[in-house]
């Protein structure tokens, strides 16, 4: 494909951001990726690794040479960024389209607002790569985590047209799938599929390992407990970050799972077989649907 763009600007070069700068270069959609941050190690392996072609520490250089600034931070800290992004943007002429992929979008919004006196700035598009991996940092970004993954993004009315088109084109360029949602729906949905399960993992890791005798626990654990307890690794700062982000429907998707597991922890009490096995069928049922659409999507691993 010919060259949408000159820079794209990654903020926050770690997994996330790595591995969007590498597809980005690798299907030729920008002439350039840079990279700001506040660490100079990181940014300074990512351009020794050939991930980028540049890096600094000027949040006002990276603004100037930017068509697009994608922040690549986690959630609370994107929040801060675009406070520091979205002033410097106005009255700018051709400023640069403003994204993001952080995985709470109620809060983005918010902060953007606040930032434009309470204005929605139409060139700020908020998407959200679904995607990613229990690993972190530079090292671990690799081109093809996009592909057959979906990108959500979430348009307001606000929105510049040309500022949503450029921001599908871009991750289209991953090889990602492109979807739009509205924002509440994408923090419930996000809220429920990903945030709790991350929440459940961590909770159940933390509840063994304080147990007499964790040691033989872990010991003896079998590949049921590694597959779901394998987001656990995952970096504890981005989650926290994400779930103070995404208090309100992270709540309301806990409260629905602690009322079904005390059905369920009742239904084990009483030993109702019948009630067990219509809940176990459901589940089956369900998941067995989700493998379908995973495998039409090229991710049934």
């Amino acid at each position: 494909m010919s060259k949408r763009v000159n820079t794209v600007a990654i903020l926050g070069l770690g997994l996330i951001g790595g591995s969007l700068a590498r597809a980005l270069r690798e299907r030729d959609f920008c002439e350039r990726v840079i990279a700001y941050g506040h660490r100079e190690p990181s940014l300074r392996r990512g351009k020794e690794m050939g991930i980028i072609d540049d890096y600094t520490l000027d949040l006002d250089e990276v603004v100037d040479r930017a068509d697009i600034l994608v922040i690549c931070t986690p959630t609370l800290i994107a929040a801060n960024v675009l406070a520091e992004i979205l002033p410097r943007l106005e009255g700018r002429d051709n400023a640069p389209v403003v994204t993001d992929a952080a995985s709470v979008k109620g809060s983005l919004m918010t902060a953007a607002v606040k930032a434009c006196h309470g204005e929605f700035p139409p060139r700020f598009v908020m998407g959200h790569p679904i995607a990613g991996s229990e690993r972190s940092g530079v090292e671990a970004s690799r081109a093809d985590l996009y592909e057959n993954h979906r990108v959500i993004i979430t348009p307001v009315k606000e929105n510049d047209p040309s500022a949503l088109s450029l921001v599908r084109d871009m991750w289209a360029a991953t090889g990602a799938e492109v979807v739009d949602m509205d924002v509440a729906q994408h923090d419930a949905v996000l809220a429920a599929t990903s945030h709790l399960p991350h929440v459940l993992a961590y909770a159940l890791v933390d509840a063994l390992a304080q147990t007499e005798g964790s040691e033989d626990v872990f010991r003896c654990a079998a590949g049921g407990f590694r597959d779901f307890t394998r987001i656990a690794s995952s970096d504890p700062v981005m989650w926290r970050d994400i779930a103070i982000a995404n208090k309100s429907a992270l709540l309301d998707a806990i409260d629905l799972f602690s009322d079904h597991l005390g059905q369920l922890r009742t239904a084990v009490a009483s030993e109702d077989a019948d009630g067990m096995h219509e809940t176990f069928t459901r589940a089956k049922a369900a998941r067995d649907r989700f493998s379908v659409i995973l495998a039409e999507r090229g991710q049934d691993k």
